[in-house]
């Protein structure tokens, strides 16, 4: 049964120049036609393919909080009314630390929302202005300060490292911010440069001073040490979290559970099939106005690929592949399968494995896509 769902908001009121998301600058866009064929893309996706109760409901984008608190507040009592929701479930909305208001915030706790995701990135005000964030340090910390008043106390803060011209020092400091704010759980990332990016057209023109690969490993070596120092436990690869407050909606995803997706450019995984919906916002309006769904391609899962999946998803936990839930789930011992894969990549030192389950060592964190890219086409 599927127990986990991601709305799409793709709007933002200003555009970092790092982020490929599916997202568009909000001033004249269709924002309450969006809302209108979300709610109807979710009603007509629970009445196709129902479940009991989701355990989680995660509101992503783009900016969540671009917007209105009228907006907000429709958008979430069409998802109580559509959406049947586990008494405990576990229900997050991403926020720009500069751009939540109280009255926003009360909408959210109205609505159940009990769980806060900021994009923070980092607390310095130097780094911030030069990856095209609009808050300040001190807006981030007021900001936490305040949603923590106000009763939310599950909250999140992304944070990203080997930024252009980043030091350790810079990360260090950030680190002992975070530490000192009442926040449960750290989604920490290296700066990945993506095409079609403000960021990716500097480094062509070699205009991005981005640290070294072994300075961005040090960078994330400190990430592992500071947070294990200061009571996170790492739990995947780039997700740390005080003990209890992991994110339940993620696991989803490296546990190859299925999810749904709703809105321009998500994507959903369910009954095994993948759907990917079409990106546009207007072009996404139109589908559904015209009483389809809005998908631009689905993908149909052969077991290779889903046993494939499973292992490059789970190795980014800490705890691993766990073999037995392998074998009940897919009739085949991971050893039957991925053998050579295994046993190559710990003779290198990058893998590891008890009688429970297989899992990547220190070296093998630091070198993980190495690890993930040796089980895609292998299985048999």
């Amino acid at each position: 049964m599927i127990q986990a769902a991601y709305i799409h908001i793709p709007f933002c009121t200003h555009i970092c120049h790092y982020c490929d998301f599916n997202k568009v600058f909000l001033h004249q866009q269709p924002v309450d036609a969006y809302i209108d064929a979300l709610i109807v893309e979710m009603k007509r996706t629970f009445e196709r393919v129902p479940t009991s109760q989701l355990q989680t409901v995660f509101i992503g984008g783009g900016t969540p909080t671009s917007l209105t608190a009228r907006q907000l507040d429709r958008l979430l009592g069409a998802i109580h009314r559509i959406v049947p929701i586990a008494s405990d479930v576990e229900f997050t909305i991403e926020a720009n630390p500069d751009g939540v208001s109280d009255e926003q915030l009360h909408v959210f706790k109205h609505w159940g929302v009990n769980r806060l995701s900021f994009g923070v990135q980092t607390f310095t005000d130097e780094l911030l202005q030069r990856i095209g964030r609009t808050h300040t340090k001190e807006t981030a910390i007021e900001t936490i300060e305040r949603a923590h008043k106000l009763g939310f106390y599950n909250i999140n803060i992304d944070l990203m490292y080997a930024l252009p011209t980043q030091t350790l020092d810079q990360l260090k400091e950030t680190l002992q911010v975070t530490f000192s704010l009442p926040v449960q759980h750290v989604s920490a990332y290296s700066l990945i440069i993506e095409p079609k990016t403000v960021f990716y057209n500097l480094m062509k023109k070699r205009a991005l001073p981005l640290p070294s690969q072994e300075e961005e490993a040090h960078m994330y070596e400190m990430v592992m040490e500071q947070m294990e120092k200061n009571g996170y436990i790492q739990y995947e690869l780039s997700n740390y979290a005080q003990k209890g407050w992991g994110s339940r909606h993620n696991m989803t995803y490296w546990n190859n559970e299925h999810y749904y997706g709703f809105g321009a450019g998500a994507h959903s995984y369910v009954n095994g099939v993948r759907y990917a919906n079409v990106g546009p916002i207007k072009k996404y309006i139109q589908l559904i106005e015209q009483g389809q769904f809005p998908y631009v391609d689905t993908h149909i899962v052969s077991k290779e690929e889903q046993m494939e999946e499973h292992m490059f998803l789970g190795l980014r936990k800490t705890e691993g592949v766990n073999k037995q839930q392998f074998f009940e789930r897919y009739g085949r011992t991971v050893h039957d399968v991925f053998h050579n894969s295994i046993l190559s990549q710990k003779r290198h030192g990058l893998l590891d494995e008890t009688d429970e389950a297989i899992f990547l060592t220190h070296r093998g964190k630091l070198l993980g896509n190495e690890v993930f890219q040796s089980f895609l086409g292998v299985s048999s």
